[in-house]
């Protein structure tokens, strides 16, 4: 059902030869940008009516609107199911509590006396958020993004999700009640490409954006590559991951269970397996085949998933070329099942996300661990973050400078400018001392 790569008895390669060792799906959003294209410039032209045509022609639903009427969003909300409600107040209130913790003050430094910098940090002022709504309803996606901008000051967030032809053409409802439980109260009824391109050159009832987040399919990502200079994106979201590093100390009950977890959100999903343990990958191979055939979603995600190209056990001789092999692969979500795990934890470099040991699965971050799910795929945590309430801010510099602190550099920046052969950029601190620069 899974494939092994066997990585024990030689040296391990450095860098990139490493990473082509490790399994990976393939996630061409180059190729899809030129189908978006068309898309994303029929929206931009055509506006409120190019989306409409859109849900007609993607989602077989016709709508008259694409804004979702406010009492759609209070009907919802209270026909949720309670036991959902309070799931879903319970993910806020953890996920609310760790953002808050984020937020960034404003510090000044003097340089010099006289001479100060000031960092301050200013909110994007409108969002706009992405909530997928197609083989699986997210809407702790929607807490995951709304939650950080909420507590990053953003003064205007709209969320767009697809139109569901058995829900009336409305996005699910249960993405709209956890919108009502948010607050979120600009909610339109647009999936894939054609909602980024709502948000970047705005409709007749939608404002544009100046920042697009949140999970979505290939065409999402493309879009939001399409878009890339003219919106701030949190990343091109591709199919899900999970890595586990784990030892003989390990459960294969839980590893098992895990990669399972992941593979059940698509077939492309990735759920790759990191051990020195030869005994481990047994069990854990023998533990997938009955708990596959006693889950959902068995041979449209799941089997596809773990038979994918995509998904492995690696064997490796130790846990210091186990930490190699992670840190080459950059999971999204890495599971730490080790002796000591917490210490092995904190020698871990490139993750979207880590959970350490036993009994912080994926799944609990997934929901309710207080993190942020919103996390860098294919191998780009080993440059960029998870969404957080710094994903939203902007830090300006306000530089104040007196007199006579000018005075003390001004021959410096009249030397580099000239360097530099841009003597303008020298004459403009020349000319604030009658073009005779003060020599320290």
């Amino acid at each position: 059902m899974i494939s092994r790569i066997d990585l024990r008895g030689d040296a391990l390669p450095k860098g990139g030869a490493l990473r082509d060792l490790l399994p990976r799906a393939e996630f061409d959003v180059e190729a899809a940008l030129e189908k978006v294209r068309p898309i994303c410039e029929a929206v931009h032209h055509r506006g409120d009516a190019a989306l409409i045509d859109y849900a007609e022609k993607f989602d077989g639903v016709v709508l008259d609107r694409v804004r979702v009427p406010a009492a759609a969003l209070t009907r919802a909300l209270e026909e949720l199911d309670p036991a959902v409600r309070a799931g879903l107040e319970e993910s806020i209130r953890r996920t609310r509590i760790v953002h808050r913790e984020q937020r960034r003050g404003q510090h000044t430094t003097q340089v010099v006396p006289g001479g100060t910098v000031t960092e301050k940090w200013v909110p994007v002022q409108r969002v706009g958020l992405y909530a997928p709504g197609g083989r699986s309803v997210y809407p702790s996606s929607v807490i995951m993004n709304a939650v950080p901008a909420q507590e990053a000051g953003v003064e205007s967030i709209a969320l767009a999700s697809p139109p569901q032809k058995e829900h009336g053409g409305l996005p699910h409802p249960t993405i709209l009640a956890a919108c009502a439980l948010l607050g979120v109260d600009e909610v339109y009824a647009a999936g894939g490409a054609q909602a980024v391109a709502m948000f970047a050159y705005g409709t007749e009832s939608c404002a544009p954006a100046d920042m697009v987040t949140g999970p979505g399919n290939i065409w999402v990502a493309a879009a939001k590559r399409y878009f890339t200079g003219r919106i701030g994106i949190d990343t091109e979201a591709g199919p899900t991951e999970i890595a586990v590093l784990a030892d003989d100390t390990a459960d294969p009950v839980h590893i098992a269970a895990d990669l399972i977890s992941q593979a059940e959100h698509d077939p492309l999903a990735a759920a790759v397996l990191v051990t020195d343990s030869a005994e481990l990958a047994e069990a854990v191979e023998k533990e997938l085949e009955p708990q596959v055939a006693a889950t959902k979603h068995v041979e449209d995600r799941i089997v596809p998933a773990l038979r994918g190209k995509q998904s492995a056990i690696v064997l490796v001789d130790g846990l210091e070329e186990g930490l190699r092999v992670v840190d080459a692969y950059g999971a999204e979500h890495l599971e730490i099942q080790t002796a000591d795990a917490a210490a092995v934890a904190q020698r871990v470099r490139n993750a979207g996300a880590v959970f350490v040991g036993p009994w912080a699965p994926v799944s609990l971050g997934d929901y309710c661990a207080g993190s942020n799910h919103v996390l860098p795929t294919g191998g780009c945590a080993c440059h960029s973050s998870g969404l957080s309430v710094q994903s939203f801010l902007r830090g300006i510099h306000i530089v104040d400078y007196t007199r006579d602190a000018l005075a003390e550099v001004a021959h410096h920046v009249v030397t580099l400018a000239e360097a530099e052969d841009l003597p303008a950029h020298g004459a403009a601190v020349k000319a604030r001392f009658g073009w005779k620069v003060p020599q320290q």
